[in-house]
């Protein structure tokens, strides 16, 4: 085993509203092999608040990482994890996206979204009962998966009831994913990419995923079949040892790559 200091670094970027907790199932397997720095997004456990705009906060994100580092984003973690990419492509060795997509919401020409409405709808409920919201959300994102119960249970349990994000947060998290269309940089990242995403992800459907696959210059798409929108909840083996085994295959990184 190598020693600490020669260890990749992995940043892991977590979901809308469940913080760094929700990569528990993985994160101990990982730090055999990877430097892991588990990510709180603003408004998140310790990190304050940041008004930011979406393109603003990944570069913040992004500056505040070593060069050579990889990235692994899940969700909204994801989709912050390619503009981070398109900011920044020097700093990053490679990409992980788990649960990914381009654009969260429905478009007329993009139909592997969510409508408007529901996001609408969350934000209401956002404002009046956030930790009721964040309970029904865990539940909404494990539809679909062969361990529904068991992992919407587990993800329940773990949700940090003392460190919610702060309501803000999580509504500038929803505009985000509403506004959001990375389809247009997609092309400019040439970051080796692995993509892992759950053949019934009910909330961003599996086409969503080939469509990068297709797109991004340099990418592979993993499957697991029966997971839903949290692979590495379903599969926590499988999922760590792919990440690791996918490391092992890049190509050393060049500081300076541009």
């Amino acid at each position: 085993m190598t020693n600490a200091s020669e260890k990749p670094c992995l940043a892991l970027l977590h979901g809308w509203g469940l913080g760094r907790e929700a990569w528990a199932p993985v994160a101990e397997a990982l730090t055999v092999h990877y430097d892991v720095r588990c990510i709180d997004l603003p408004g998140y456990g310790d990190t304050p608040a940041d008004p930011a705009d979406f393109s603003a906060t990944a570069a913040r994100l992004a500056d505040a990482l070593p060069p050579g580092s990889i990235l692994c984003g899940w969700s909204l973690g994801a989709m912050l994890a390619l503009q981070m990419a398109h900011n920044r492509p020097e700093r990053f060795r490679a990409l992980y996206l788990v649960g990914a997509t381009a654009c969260f919401t429905q478009q007329r020409d993009w139909p592997h979204g969510q409508s408007p409405t529901l996001l609408k709808m969350f934000m209401a409920a956002v404002k009046s009962a956030p930790a009721d919201t964040l309970q029904r959300f865990i539940a909404l994102l494990n539809q679909g998966d062969a361990q529904a119960r068991a992992n919407t249970r587990a993800q329940q349990r773990a949700l940090p009831t003392d460190r919610f994000a702060d309501t803000a947060s999580l509504l500038q998290g929803l505009e985000w994913l509403w506004k959001s269309d990375l389809r247009g940089l997609v092309a400019t990242i040439s970051i080796p990419t692995l993509l892992i995403h759950g053949e019934n992800d009910p909330l961003m459907p599996l086409p969503a995923a080939q469509w990068l696959a297709d797109h991004l210059p340099d990418a592979q798409l993993e499957i697991f079949r029966g997971a839903a929108h949290a692979p590495f909840l379903s599969a926590p083996e499988r999922f760590a040892e792919l990440l690791i085994d996918t490391c092992h295959a890049l190509r050393p990184y060049q500081a300076t790559r541009s």
